[in-house]
């Protein structure tokens, strides 16, 4: 097979645990929580919304122990990628890593798009007369930016990480500190009537809401994923980042929304005219410590809102990278920066779909952005994903797992379980949107460029069915321990010294 790059060097194991840690977590924390939490409070319709935030813990959680067992056994670039190739190519082929690809370009950049929108709301407390024209271009500057930042070798990327970390933590920690030195228990915890009425219909509308909107916030926990050819000692790494990220993540967020709820009246996050609907932070800053308190620590959140994009983005646009290079996506994309080893095309690609994502939630608004993400990832990662992990124990049990999920398979279920209840909602709650029918088109789309691309590259179902096992023969990416052959094989026969399970 003739070799796509003639480049010997790839990227290096550089990132350790509390880089990855922090990575994850400026990604998952980020513009989110401070800009869903009055829609949070809409869905359920009342202080009751923290239910929301617990939900989506559950769901990150067990979708993150998925991650944390196929990241550990299969640290490759692309993360999503590499898993859907290894456990879906004994029959379709190259189908489901590139539909992977395809839709990641799409959803991935999207996700990041909030977080501009995001910085562009919460700018409008620091710059009230700031006309929507104004808040457009400060947005697709912002955007510009954020790849400027990029554009640097990845050791250098970690240390800048590690500081925008600093401060996401440090945003945080002072709203919870001001929301809890004005503290109103009778605030937090009234709850409007029939609030838990669970034979309601009403409730599990809300429930569905709050579970899409907390798996929303909770997003990023497999960041470090992507980056997996990055990560030392990834059998480790990987899933301590993961699983750590989620619990911290988890009581920042339930802090957050309990202290805000304490401070600022419910029904005021319901108001579109209230700074509270918009600027839900600054309204917790502006009612404890003042308005100058309240401008600084808004500030800190625009900080936070460009380090959750800068983390998305980077470890993002390394998922076509390893696709190209393993002849599974269109192949410029395999391709690195000569000088400071970073994927070009991909970076400026999603790049580009952000900005574009950007404009379109402008005019529109925060929830149909949300709302079609998650849609589009659902089918082809995340269901995907889960069916992954049993696929892989069948056809690998040979293969190196340092990390095991626990108790398995009930997590994937109750993340089955989630994600499903995540995709029908956004239909019944998106009069006019569509976004099922969005996001199928769009994954209908990709299988049509899957067929032109096969049929280019003669490869199933135009050509032979390679089988590419090279995680269950390769190296031990946590020792460097040369492993044993990797095997191919072809519809035409076997390619290969031995071939495998």
């Amino acid at each position: 097979m003739p070799e796509l790059l003639d480049e010997r060097v790839g990227f290096v194991r550089r990132i350790g645990l509390f880089q990855a840690t922090a990575i994850n977590m400026s990604q998952m924390c980020g513009i989110g929580p401070f800009v869903t939490i009055p829609l949070m409070v809409a869905a359920f319709g009342g202080p009751q919304a923290v239910t929301g935030f617990l939900a989506g813990a559950v769901l990150a959680l067990a979708d993150g122990l998925v991650w944390a067992e196929l990241g550990a056994s299969l640290p490759g670039a692309g993360g999503s990628y590499v898993y859907l190739r290894q456990a879906f190519q004994y029959r379709t082929g190259k189908l489901m890593p590139f539909l992977f690809v395809w839709t990641a370009m799409l959803f991935i950049p999207l996700g990041m798009s909030t977080g501009v929108i995001g910085f562009v709301q919460y700018l409008g407390y620091l710059w009230p007369g700031m006309s929507p024209g104004q808040g457009d271009l400060v947005g697709l500057v912002v955007t510009v930016g954020i790849i400027a930042l990029l554009w640097r070798r990845v050791e250098n990327i970690a240390k800048l990480t590690v500081v925008l970390w600093t401060v996401m933590i440090t945003s945080v920690v002072l709203v919870i500190v001001a929301a809890f030195t004005h503290f109103s228990p009778q605030r937090a915890f009234t709850y409007p009537a029939h609030a838990f009425e669970l034979t309601a219909s009403h409730f599990w509308i809300g429930f569905a809401a709050g579970l899409t909107i907390g798996i929303y916030d909770y997003l990023g926990y497999n960041t470090i994923a992507y980056m997996g050819a990055e990560i030392r000692q990834p059998g480790r790494t990987i899933p301590r980042a993961v699983i750590t990220s989620i619990l911290g993540i988890m009581t920042i967020y339930l802090l957050l929304q309990i202290g805000t709820l304490g401070i600022v009246d419910w029904k005021d996050m319901l108001d579109p005219h209230s700074t509270a609907s918009s600027s839900v932070a600054s309204a917790v800053l502006e009612k404890a410590w003042g308005e100058s308190a309240a401008g600084t620590v808004t500030v800190l959140i625009l900080i936070t809102a460009v380090a959750s994009v800068f983390t998305g983005l980077l470890g993002g646009s390394r998922v076509p990278y390893d696709a190209a290079r393993d002849r599974v996506f269109f192949r410029p994309y395999g391709k690195l920066h000569p000088r400071h080893r970073f994927p070009v095309l991909g970076l400026l690609t999603m790049g580009a779909v952000m900005a574009v994502g950007f404009l379109i939630g402008r005019h529109t608004d925060l929830a149909t952005i949300i709302q079609l993400l998650t849609t589009v990832m659902v089918i082809v990662q995340s269901l995907a994903q889960i069916a992954a992990v049993t696929v892989l124990r069948r056809r690998q049990p040979g293969l190196r797992r340092p990390y095991r999920m626990w108790l398995y398979p009930l997590p994937s279920v109750v993340g089955l379980i989630g994600w499903l209840v995540i995709y029908g909602y956004a239909d019944t709650n998106s009069p006019g949107r569509h976004p099922i029918e969005w996001s199928l088109a769009w994954v209908g789309a990709g299988v049509v460029a899957f067929l032109a691309w096969a049929r280019y590259e003669k490869e199933w179902p135009f050509g032979p069915k390679r089988i590419s096992e090279e995680y269950l023969h390769g190296a031990d990416p946590d020792t460097e321990r040369p492993g044993g052959a990797t095997t191919e094989k072809g519809a035409e026969g076997t390619v290969g010294a031995a071939e495998g399970s």
